[in-house]
């Protein structure tokens, strides 16, 4: 977001700090446990409030692995950077079952699997094969050759252990258990050196001179940092959820189809949430910074939802939008500002920060406070 002259003269406070996060959505107060949890003094600030932006806005699918089939994402990354690649999801989710076990049923939660799910024949090929290749890898999962909800699909890989959350109750609990404190309403416009080896932050409310900055922005990130802008963009989702439905709880899983591009879940209330649409209506979504929805993806899904969900009835009861960041090779990217000492950032989540951003959030305090390479999300490989 850009900030007025008239809104900051340059006349505000300044104020010390000593970890500062840019960023109070779920990565940013990932990263405020791991560093209050290695002995700082954490400051969140936020243009908005906590976990307002793309994470509470999205499913809340705590699904294993990437975003592309496993068998692509070898082809695509090479088998050294997949495995650990999967491994820093296992270590996200091993993470975030703490917290939510921490927090003693302040954030709902369903153990219901996941299913991936063939829109086609052309799929159900592709799914095999991934299924195979995970086989081969020893990853848990269970290949369906025909649709275990028959709804229409072509096939399904199961992966059991995965589960659905409420993700704005979790963002909420990683906060409360870092102990952070939280500057909301407080937009920063740039980051700069300071004094003694501080990073100088410049936000609306004050000049905050802190030891240590590392920005969370995810898919606003770029307005902040432009050297990001050629390796990352936001990316708009949107979504819907029906009235409770007569007949309760309509699927008990949640997941993907057509290759990730649409999503479905039962909430905690018996209602059915789906989203997507981005396939259908990339000129729409892509480079969007807004959170207002349109009618073209949402009459995509609709008509998704009549397709696969003829005997629901109920009414679409609320529509909305978010802005993720995705990154020009789909992997996250961690590293440090250049030319600026002890400030980095941890951003570009492609849709899967429940299932990458923990764990990312954890290498990028250690990048910063104790000088820990951050492996394949690097964004040495990029920059």
């Amino acid at each position: 977001m850009s900030v007025s002259f008239w809104q900051a003269d340059g006349e505000q406070p300044v104020r010390e700090v000593d970890f500062l996060i840019i960023g109070a959505g779920l990565v940013g107060c990932a990263a405020a446990l791991f560093a209050a949890n290695a002995g700082r003094q954490v400051t969140i600030t936020d243009a908005r409030d906590l976990g307002l932006g793309a994470s509470s806005r999205n499913a809340g699918f705590m699904i294993t692995g990437l975003d592309s089939y496993y068998h692509r994402a070898l082809e695509r990354y090479g088998p050294a950077v997949v495995r650990e690649m999967w491994g820093l999801s296992e270590t996200t989710h091993r993470h975030l079952h703490h917290v939510i076990d921490a927090a003693d049923g302040a954030v709902q939660r369903q153990r219901c699997g996941s299913l991936l799910l063939a829109e086609s024949e052309d799929e159900a090929r592709d799914l095999e094969m991934a299924a195979r290749a995970m086989d081969a890898d020893g990853i848990e999962q269970q290949f369906h050759a025909r649709d275990p909800l028959r709804r229409g699909f072509h096939a399904a890989i199961e992966q059991a252990r995965d589960e659905a959350i409420q993700p704005y109750e979790l963002v909420q609990a990683l906060f409360q258990q870092s102990g952070a404190e939280l500057l909301p309403g407080n937009e920063v416009w740039r980051i700069g050196n300071g004094c003694g080896g501080r990073v100088r932050v410049f936000s609306r409310l004050a000049i905050l001179e802190a030891r240590y900055v590392l920005v969370c922005t995810n898919g606003w990130s770029a307005t902040l940092l432009p050297q990001l802008a050629r390796h990352m963009g936001p990316v708009r989702g949107q979504a819907l959820v029906t009235a409770p439905l007569r007949q309760g709880p309509l699927l008990g899983t949640c997941g993907y189809s057509d290759y990730g591009n649409m999503y479905y879940r039962d909430t905690f209330d018996g209602r059915l949430l789906l989203g997507g649409g981005r396939r259908q209506n990339r000129w729409l979504e892509h480079n969007r910074l807004d959170e207002r929805i349109s009618d073209p993806v949402q009459r995509t899904l609709e008509a998704w939802l009549h397709r696969r969900f003829p005997d629901v009835d109920a009414p679409v009861e609320r529509r909305w939008a978010g802005v993720m960041g995705f990154t020009s090779d789909g992997l996250p990217l961690v590293g440090r500002l250049p030319g600026v000492d002890n400030a980095g950032f941890a951003v570009g989540f492609n849709g899967h920060g429940l299932s990458l951003g923990a764990g990312t959030a954890e290498r990028a305090v250690d990048l910063l406070l104790h000088d820990r390479h951050p492996g394949a999300v690097s964004a040495e490989r990029l920059l």
